[in-house]
């Protein structure tokens, strides 16, 4: 029972919102520029030699780099626009790669530098303020705040982007950082106040047309029930963002919170409500292949079966994950799943495969 315990208490994902145009540099693709959207090719090198030609370049290198999963390239890259920029004293640019910059490095989890390149923008901008880009770097000063545990911080910032965005009224922004504000407040263990915010976010995303931002407030609303312990309002909203992930066709999001909502429902001792969702998540797991998840959902299936005192349903999964774990050759989860099924086994009265199960442990 310990491994699962272990799962049960474990840290929740939380999921920090990152608006879309933050999260793509919709400012270098103005009238005059280049249109990253229509190039399928990686970006041929200028013709000519011009500070600003050059920068340009640089920045959709960048982007195809970054689109490629290659951040540290695509840092680099920017690093360079920089420089070039920086020759043209031309300030406005300087701001708008430097808050990509810190985007690109938070997103690396360089949260020291993602800090340092949201400071080195407010401060070019002092002079002539652009709020868009104010707005900007003060959410990537509040999210990499929270993740160096210095709250007070994380709070001042993601409030000075709240009362950005509502000047702009920019709706998007203002959920990402109603939520963000919820999460550190969540890490300070102040359950209420990371609901109010959150509860805020949701009302407002909920008039929005599109889905956006939704699946992740409703897990995140879950995330701060369930760490209170109030199970039962954590499973309305788990609810809520399962269906919402599979009519978004997101089975990878789906099979994250069926885990919580199983977890939820196994520690109000509604075991057959927890056999349900871990059914679904086996499911999903299997048709996307996540052989860490169908692993972890077979275990999960087991214990409450055990739970029901339905040891023969047990040992069917912990001889599924036994199978799978041998298969993957995962020799912790293959020890974990031999430990189960002993213990099953002997609940059973079935000593002989008891000496088998714990004979193979030792072997």
């Amino acid at each position: 029972m310990s491994e699962f315990e272990n799962d049960l208490n474990s840290s929740l994902q939380e999921i920090a919102l990152i608006p879309k145009s933050v999260q793509f540099p919709q400012y270098f693709r103005d009238k005059g520029e280049f249109d990253s959207s229509t190039a399928s090719e990686f970006p041929d090198s200028p013709a000519s030699n011009h500070p600003q030609e050059q920068a340009s370049f640089l920045i959709e290198q960048s982007i195809h780099l970054q689109k490629a999963g290659d951040l540290a390239a695509a840092i680099s890259s920017l690093k360079k626009a920089l420089s070039l920029f920086q020759l043209t004293t031309n300030v406005h640019k300087q701001s708008q790669v430097l808050t990509w910059l810190a985007l690109l490095t938070y997103n690396k989890r360089d949260y020291e530098n993602s800090i340092s390149y949201s400071q080195q923008c407010l401060f070019s901008i002092q002079e002539k303020p652009d709020l868009t880009i104010k707005m900007q770097a003060f959410l990537h000063l509040g999210n990499s705040y929270r993740h160096l545990q210095q709250y007070d911080k994380a709070i001042e910032a993601l409030k000075s982007c709240l009362q950005i965005t509502q000047t702009l009224q920019d709706r998007q922004c203002e959920v990402a950082t109603l939520n963000n504000l919820g999460l550190v407040y969540k890490s300070l263990r102040d359950f209420p106040k990371a609901i109010e915010y959150q509860e805020q976010s949701l009302t407002i995303v909920q008039e929005l047309p599109e889905n956006w931002g939704k699946e992740e407030i409703l897990k995140n609303l879950g995330n701060a029930y369930y760490a209170m312990n109030d199970y039962v309002k954590a499973i309305i909203y788990y609810e809520r963002c399962a269906e919402l992930a599979i009519l978004l066709h997101n089975q990878r999001g789906a099979v994250r919170v069926l885990k919580n909502l199983g977890h939820a429902c196994y520690l109000l001792g509604d075991y057959p409500q927890s056999i349900k969702y871990y059914k679904q998540r086996l499911q999903l797991a299997r048709e996307i292949a996540d052989r860490r998840s169908e692993e972890q959902s077979l275990g999960c299936l087991g214990v409450s079966c055990e739970a029901l005192g339905d040891y023969h349903n047990a040992i069917f999964y912990y001889e599924q994950r036994l199978e799978l774990a041998r298969d993957v050759k995962d020799l912790q989860s293959e020890k974990k799943a031999l430990a189960s099924l002993k213990v099953a086994c002997y609940a059973l009265g079935d000593y002989a495969r008891v000496m088998k199960y714990g004979q193979d442990i030792t072997n």
